[in-house]
């Protein structure tokens, strides 16, 4: 996990009292910035799990309503660079975990690459 923009994401972070302590620099931590359409946009990123090997951002906004398509790639581009790929997952029902009703996750393996389709079957170029 590469920071594209990491004064800006150090602008955002938060010490709360009820959340873990982080250091500036670190992946991990609780982050609030204005987002695309001047919409605050709140992060909690898990940077690095060594030992489940996976990067991971939860992205939500202060409406009462899940992040837009634009919001998600304003987090993406603070936390990977353009040329990665990171994945919205959609588990089995079962394996649901819902904290929060409004809360999307951006995922990558730290191990493996995440194969993608050929751009022709999302659409023509």
């Amino acid at each position: 996990m590469r920071l594209k923009a990491p004064h800006t994401l150090e602008q955002g972070r938060l010490q709360p009292k009820d959340f873990i302590r982080t250091k500036p620099g670190e992946m991990q931590g609780l982050f609030e910035l204005v987002g695309p359409h001047r919409v605050w946009v709140r992060m909690i990123s898990s940077g690095h799990d060594l030992e489940y090997q996976w990067e991971h951002v939860s992205v939500s906004v202060k409406e009462k309503r899940c992040p837009t398509w634009e919001e998600m790639c304003f987090v993406k581009n603070l936390f990977w660079g353009l040329d990665e790929v990171v994945m919205q997952l959609h588990p089995a029902a079962h394996e649901y975990v819902n904290e929060h009703p409004f809360c999307l996750h951006l995922w990558k393996p730290i191990a493996a690459a995440i194969p993608t389709p050929p751009s022709i079957l999302v659409g023509s170029t």
